[in-house]
């Protein structure tokens, strides 16, 4: 069974989709421009623009790995791989902002709008945002979309964007962690806490075979993005730094294998 799951991964495939579709370089183009608009905003509109200007810039991203997925993917898997991931994502950021699970001890302001349970809405769509190009990630590196290997580097490819992530939000006010952290105020458990809660969600979506480039595309623009914003626009130098190095590596090292054998990490597209 695992050899015939590994030969179906593998296959090469006319279809495969190797560029963005025009609606999702639509989209893509549009969550860049959104990210270049956000600080022009709070420049001349003020504070107030950051909940509803962040929280499009994410909406935007979404559509557009969304929609990528849509060409590989049948409708119901879509659907269904989303609303787990969204599901759980929710579950696990409510029991670590209630309890102080996985992550460690940390608390949700009142930044980003709605929220359910005291968890904002938005979160469990950044999770689905950045997870399938996660997948991607580990699908180009290990030529799979199953298994103990596909599992870590999909949570290290994951938790990657994350030296980017908690330290710009923190500075945002988005969450706060009381007793602080010696990576930029954040604790180095709640990066264990995003290793462990990847793996949960991979195992529980079971992600099917992806088109990989596309979604590389989009893990890379943001690598590219968030190194730019943090060290010009937000004033992050350190975050940007580990970030630029540690997403970083994974971008290099994947465009490197797609050079080198670009047939062998495309995958059929099929439903499930």
């Amino acid at each position: 069974m695992m050899g015939l799951m590994r030969r179906s991964v593998l296959q090469p495939l006319a279809a495969q989709p190797r560029v963005l579709a025009p609606v999702s370089l639509s989209l893509l183009l549009a969550w860049v421009a959104s990210m270049i608009a956000l600080p022009i905003l709070l420049w001349t509109v003020g504070p107030g623009a950051l909940p509803w200007a962040a929280s499009v810039t994410v909406i935007l991203q979404l559509g557009c790995v969304l929609s990528i997925l849509t060409q590989a993917w049948a409708p119901l898997a879509l659907v269904r791989t989303a609303a787990t991931v969204m599901a759980a994502a929710w579950l696990v950021e409510w029991a670590g902002s209630t309890g102080g699970l996985l992550f460690g001890e940390y608390d949700y302001t009142n930044l980003f709008r709605p929220q359910l349970a005291g968890v904002p809405l938005l979160i469990p769509l950044a999770w689905l945002m950045m997870l399938p190009p996660a997948w991607a990630v580990a699908q180009i590196l290990t030529r799979r979309t199953s298994g103990f290997a596909f599992l870590v580097v999909s949570a290290l490819a994951f938790t990657a964007w994350d030296f980017f992530l908690d330290p710009q939000m923190v500075a945002w006010g988005a969450w706060v962690w009381p007793q602080g952290g010696s990576y930029f105020g954040i604790p180095w458990h709640n990066f264990a806490g995003w290793l462990a809660v990847t793996v949960l969600l991979t195992s529980v979506a079971r992600p099917q075979p992806l088109p990989v480039r596309p979604l590389l595309v989009v893990y890379t623009v943001t690598w590219l993005l968030q190194t730019i914003g943090l060290g010009v626009f937000w004033r992050s130098p350190g975050p940007a730094l580990v970030g630029f190095l540690v997403m970083g590596a994974f971008v290099i090292r994947c465009w490197q294998t797609l050079r080198s054998a670009p047939e062998a990490t495309q995958s059929p597209s099929a439903g499930r």
